[in-house]
C-alpha cells in the first residue's frame, strides 16, 4: 500500500496540535480505544472529543436448546450477520445470515426470540425490516425472495421475482435489503442492482425502478469516446452506474440509499417521491443534483497493488431522531456522522486485534442502526457481534446545538455552541453556528469574521453585503455632496487644468532614461500588441532591465491577488499565503516556459533570439501586472451577488494575457496562425515533460543521497 503524504502529514499535525494545546478531553478519551476526528472547511483533519462511547457487545452469548439434550442449552452465537434493524419500540432485529434466522431483542437489549419461519425456512437472509404494526419483512437472499411475516412470526406471503415487461430478462433478483414506506410499498435492494431499488406494492407487484444512480463520466471517457472507433469503444469495459448497497427510511419518511463502488460523490442520497436526490451541496437550500456531496472520510488515501485509488465504500446508513446521517465505510472502516444537510460532524473508528474482540473496535462493519435514545448499533460480520455505543456528553452538546441551528433557533443554540468551543476551539460546526447567531442578531461584523473562520463564503458575502449597505446609507449625503462639488470643480477648472498640463508637457525634456522608454513601450503594446512585439525584435524597443521590472510587477500583482482578494471569491486560510512559495512557483513556471519556448522555436523554424523570447514573455504579462491589483481592490467592494462582474473581469484578464502570448510567439518567430498554435502546444508539452523529468531526477537524487548515507554509516560503524 502506498499512502498519500499530504493526508499522513495532516493527521500527524492534528495529533501534534491536540497534544500541545491540550484541547482534548482526556477523561472522555480514556473510555474509548479509537480516535475521533472532524475536518474543517479546508479539509484539515481535527481531533475531537469522542462522540460515542462503547457500552456493550451483543450476540456473542446466544444459546439454543441442545438437540441431543433438550433440557440443556448450547452456545449459538451470531454467524456472519448482515443486517440490523431497530423498530419504533426500540426492539433490535439482527439478520443472522449464517444461522438462517432473525434474532430479536427488546428495548433493553434482552433476548426475546429467534424468528425462523419453520414452515418455509430462510436460507442466508441478509436483510430485515419491521413496520409500524410489527410485521417482519426478510430479504431471504438464498431463496431469492422477500418473506412477509406477521408480528408473531407467522408466515404471511413470499414475494419472488416480479413479472413485468419493464424488467429486463437479464435482471438478477437476489434481494439483500428491504424496507417498506408508510403506504406499505416495498423497496428492495438487489445484489449488484445498478438499475436502482425495486419498488413493489403490498402484493409484490412491480411498480418501478427507483433512485437509480447516474454513470460517472470522466474526462478520460470523453477523450476515448472522441478518439476511439466504434469497435475499440465496444471493447472497453462497460461503464455502469454504482449499485445501491443499502436502504433506510428516516424519521422524516424519506428513503435514503447508500452506494458503493468506484464513485466519488453522492454515495448517500435522500430521495423524494420521484427518486430525485435532495441531499445537495448547500447548508440552507436545495438547489439541485448538480451540486452533489461526497461521503466517506479518510485520513489518507490508500492504493491497491495495481496502483488504483481505493475509494470509501459506504455499506450502510442510519438516520437518527435529529435527522443526522450515520454512514459506515468498509474500506477505511470509519463510522461517519453527518448532519441532515450532509455536513460532517465526526468520523471515528478503529480495527481490533486479529485474534481478539475488543469493545468499540470493529473489523468489518456491515450494518448500522440507531434507536430513539440515539444509541448506535454497529454490526460486525467478522467478529460476529453487535457493538452498542452511547452518545457522549460532547456528542449530545453538538447534536442538540446543531439541531437548534438547523431549525432556526440560533439564539437558543448559542450557549451550547459556546460550550462546545470551550471543549474544542477548532470545531468548525460550532464556529459556523455562532456565525449564524451573530448574523441573526445583526452583528454583521462578528458574523463576517466567524463565517471567514468557518470557511463559509456565502455567509461571509452576505454579512459583508449588510455591512456595505449600512456603511453606504450612513454616508449617502456625504457622497452626494462630494459628487456635486467635484462636478462643479471640473466644469470650472477643466480648462485651466488642460492649459497647465499642456504647458508642463511643452517644458518636458525630450531625453528620458532608456528603462523608462522600455516601460513606455509596454503601455504602447496594450493598444498595439502585434506592432509592439515586432518592435521588440527589430527596433530594440525592449530590454532585460525593463523585462525584469515588469516581472517584479507581475510577482507583486500575483502576490496581492493571492493575499488580498476578497474571501467571497478566493477561499483561502488566513496567513496561508507564503511569499517565497509564490515567488518560487512563479519563477519556475515562467523560466521553464522561456527555455522550452525558445528551444521549440529553434527547432520549429523560429527566428527569435533567446533575448526576444525572454523579453517578449515578460512584456506579455503586462495586462496582469497592471490590472490584477485594481481587480483585487474591486473584489473587496463586491459580494457574491455581483460575482458575474468579478468573474467577467478576471476571465477577461486571463484571456488578454493568453492573447498577448499568442501574438508574442507569432510576431517574434514570424509564424502563421497554425504554426503559432503548434509552437505553443509543443512548448506546453515540453514544460510537462520537463516537470516529469525533474520529479524523477529529484526522486532519484533522494535515493542516491540515502544510498550514500547508508554506505557512510556502514563504513563508519565498522
Amino acid at each position: 500500500m502506498k499512502f498519500w503524504s499530504k493526508g499522513v502529514l495532516s493527521a500527524i499535525v492534528a495529533v501534534l496540535l491536540t497534544t500541545v494545546s491540550g484541547i482534548g478531553d482526556q477523561a472522555a478519551r480514556a473510555d474509548v480505544m479509537y480516535p475521533t476526528f472532524t475536518k474543517d472547511s479546508y479539509g484539515n483533519v481535527i481531533f475531537t472529543q469522542p462522540a460515542y462511547t462503547p457500552i456493550r457487545l451483543l450476540g456473542d452469548d446466544l444459546v439454543v436448546p441442545d438437540p441431543e439434550e433438550p433440557a440443556s442449552e448450547q452456545s449459538s452465537p451470531l454467524s456472519g450477520p448482515k443486517d440490523v434493524f431497530i423498530d419504533s419500540k426500540d426492539h433490535v432485529y439482527i439478520a443472522d445470515t449464517g444461522n438462517n434466522r432473525i434474532v430479536h431483542f427488546d428495548e433493553n437489549l434482552r433476548f426475546l426470540r429467534y424468528i425462523e419461519s419453520k414452515s418455509s425456512p430462510f436460507k442466508a437472509p441478509e436483510g430485515v425490516f419491521v413496520d409500524q404494526e410489527g410485521d417482519v419483512y426478510v430479504a431471504d437472499t438464498g431463496n431469492k425472495r422477500v418473506v412477509h411475516l406477521d408480528s408473531e412470526g407467522n408466515f404471511v406471503q413470499e414475494m419472488g421475482r416480479p413479472n413485468s415487461r419493464f424488467i429486463p430478462e437479464d435482471f438478477k433478483y437476489d434481494p439483500i435489503k428491504v424496507v417498506a414506506d408508510r403506504r406499505g410499498y416495498l423497496y428492495v435492494v438487489t445484489l449488484g442492482g445498478y438499475r436502482g431499488l425495486l419498488q413493489m406494492d403490498q402484493e409484490g407487484n412491480f411498480q418501478s425502478f427507483y433512485g437509480a444512480n447516474k454513470t460517472e463520466f470522466s474526462v478520460l471517457d470523453a477523450v476515448k469516446r472522441a478518439l476511439y472507433t466504434e469497435e475499440m469503444y465496444a471493447n472497453e469495459i462497460s461503464k455502469l452506474p454504482g449499485a445501491i448497497s443499502n436502504v433506510a427510511i428516516g424519521p422524516d419518511g424519506f428513503i435514503y440509499t447508500s452506494t458503493s463502488g468506484n464513485i466519488s460523490n453522492s454515495q448517500v442520497k435522500r430521495l423524494n417521491y420521484e427518486g430525485k436526490n435532495l441531499l445537495v451541496n448547500s447548508t440552507e437550500l436545495l438547489e439541485g443534483e448538480s451540486k452533489s456531496l461526497s461521503f466517506g472520510e479518510r485520513l489518507w488515501t490508500r492504493y491497491s497493488e495495481e496502483g488504483r485509488k481505493l475509494l470509501p465504500q459506504i455499506a450502510d446508513l442510519a438516520v437518527d431522531q435529529y435527522g443526522n446521517i450515520i454512514a459506515i465505510d468498509q474500506q477505511y472502516r470509519f463510522v461517519n456522522q453527518y448532519d441532515s444537510y450532509g455536513n460532517l460532524l465526526f468520523f471515528w473508528g478503529g480495527r481490533s486485534a486479529p485474534s481478539s474482540t475488543q469493545l468499540g473496535l470493529i473489523k468489518n462493519p456491515v450494518a448500522v442502526a440507531v434507536n430513539s435514545r440515539n444509541e448506535l448499533f454497529v454490526l460486525d460480520d467478522q467478529e460476529n457481534v453487535l457493538q452498542v455505543f452511547r452518545l457522549s456528553e460532547f456528542g449530545q452538546l453538538v447534536y442538540h446545538a446543531n439541531d437548534l441551528t438547523n431549525k432556526g433557533f440560533y439564539a437558543e443554540s448559542e450557549p451550547y455552541w459556546h460550550r462546545v468551543l470551550e471543549l474544542n476551539a477548532q470545531y468548525t460546526p460550532a464556529i459556523l453556528g455562532l456565525a449564524k447567531t451573530a448574523y441573526q442578531k445583526e452583528d454583521y461584523a462578528t458574523a463576517k469574521e466567524l463565517f471567514r473562520r468557518a470557511g463559509d463564503q456565502v455567509g461571509y458575502s452576505d454579512s459583508f453585503w449588510q455591512l456595505r449597505l449600512r456603511w453606504f446609507q450612513e454616508r449617502f449625503s456625504f457622497f452626494a455632496t462630494l459628487f456635486v462639488a467635484l462636478s462643479a470643480v471640473y466644469l470650472a477648472g477643466g480648462r485651466f487644468v488642460r492649459k497647465l498640463a499642456a504647458r508642463f508637457a511643452a517644458r518636458r525634456s525630450p531625453r528620458t532614461h532608456p528603462v523608462w522608454e522600455q516601460l513606455k513601450h509596454a503601455f504602447y503594446m496594450l493598444k498595439h500588441p502585434i506592432d509592439g512585439f515586432t518592435a521588440l525584435r527589430f527596433e530594440n524597443k525592449g530590454g532585460y532591465r525593463g523585462a525584469i521590472l515588469i516581472l517584479i510587477g507581475m510577482y507583486a500583482a500575483l502576490l496581492a491577488y493571492r493575499m488580498f482578494t476578497s474571501f467571497s471569491f478566493l477561499k483561502a486560510e488566513e496567513h496561508s499565503v507564503n511569499a517565497l512559495t509564490v515567488f518560487i512557483q512563479f519563477s519556475l513556471v515562467w523560466f521553464v516556459w522561456v527555455v522550452c519556448n525558445y528551444l521549440i522555436s529553434s527547432i520549429y523554424r523560429g527566428e527569435g533570439r533567446f533575448k526576444d523570447v525572454f523579453v517578449g514573455s515578460a512584456y506579455a504579462l503586462i495586462p496582469f501586472a497592471l490590472f490584477a491589483i485594481p481587480l483585487t481592490l474591486i473584489s473587496n467592494a463586491l459580494t457574491l451577488s455581483e460575482e458575474a462582474i468579478y468573474q467577467y473581469l478576471l476571465y477577461g484578464l486571463v484571456v488578454w494575457v493568453g492573447a498577448m502570448f499568442f501574438w508574442k510567439v507569432q510576431s517574434l518567430q514570424n509564424y502563421g496562425v497554425g504554426e503559432t498554435v503548434v509552437n505553443i502546444l509543443l512548448s506546453v508539452f515540453a514544460m510537462v515533460v520537463t516537470g516529469v523529468l525533474a520529479f524523477i531526477v529529484i526522486g532519484l537524487s533522494n535515493e542516491l543521497r540515502l544510498f550514500i548515507y547508508e554506505v557512510y554509516q556502514e563504513v563508519t560503524l565498522r
